[in-house]
């Protein structure tokens, strides 16, 4: 594909094809808890069939290439989908406190050369309590009325790692932008919580998108995770007997 080097600093390189869409909206998902905002950006991908524009790059990010049905793909890609005028950022790979920084500012100096309209980053949440809301917190007064009818309001607090820090960098540069925080009881992933954000994004862009197929996904995954507990038990139990009656195997 024709690419240009949209942004390169020594330390975070954007290389992207050139964007199509006019003043459009960027989602970012990053790990975190419950692979929240990863989740539900490959779910939001994979369902728009967008189109795979480019990556970032950076001398601080592990050294792995990632692997998908055979063919190689950069680990923090850049995809687009001209009709809803939507661009995702997603990373299959944990960014560090340390460069968190320097990843944002890279991000939010590219989304600013592409004359984005507002950002929406994505991430979860920990809560003791059950269900799945989503926490909601903006950069302007107007970005927040935007969600007010359609999130609990994070009301006091701290949003970590690189989401916080996009959001710290809009806020600085006044770009509109939203935390969308999807609740979840478990550092496993949580496709549920993932659904519930990805609701939200479909009231405030006007988007469709189906997450039938991600509750399925959470019910296998719950299936599995009882189940390998149950054969973590199981393998406890089988090493108390043999403590205790060594001489016998």
């Amino acid at each position: 594909m024709s690419t240009t080097t949209d942004y390169d600093d020594n330390d975070v390189k954007i290389i992207t094809k050139p964007v199509q869409s006019k003043n459009p909206v960027l989602i970012e998902g990053f790990p975190g808890i419950g692979l929240v905002g990863n989740i539900a950006s490959q779910h939001m991908i994979e369902e728009l069939n967008m189109e795979y524009i480019g990556s970032i790059d950076s001398r601080y990010f592990p050294s792995i290439a990632v692997l998908y049905e055979g063919l190689i793909n950069m680990p923090v890609r850049i995809y687009e989908n001209v009709e809803h005028n939507i661009i995702i950022v997603i990373s299959d790979i944990p960014i560090s406190h340390s460069v968190s920084y320097d990843v944002s500012n890279a991000l939010v100096d590219w989304a600013e050369s592409i004359n984005v309209r507002e950002i929406a980053s994505i991430a979860g949440i920990a809560i003791m309590d059950g269900g799945h809301k989503v926490f909601g917190a903006a950069t302007t007064p107007e970005m927040l009325d935007k969600i007010r009818d359609k999130v609990e309001i994070f009301q006091m607090g701290t949003i970590s790692g690189i989401s916080g820090s996009v959001m710290a960098e809009c806020l600085l540069r006044g770009i509109p932008a939203i935390s969308l925080l999807g609740a979840t009881k478990t550092q496993n992933p949580d496709p549920r919580a993932a659904s519930a954000v990805i609701k939200v994004l479909n009231e405030l862009y006007g988007l469709s998108i189906s997450t039938d197929r991600l509750i399925e996904q959470a019910e296998r995954i719950e299936i599995e995770l009882q189940k390998l507990a149950e054969d973590v038990q199981a393998t406890e139990r089988k090493g108390e007997v043999k403590k205790e009656f060594p001489m016998y195997g």
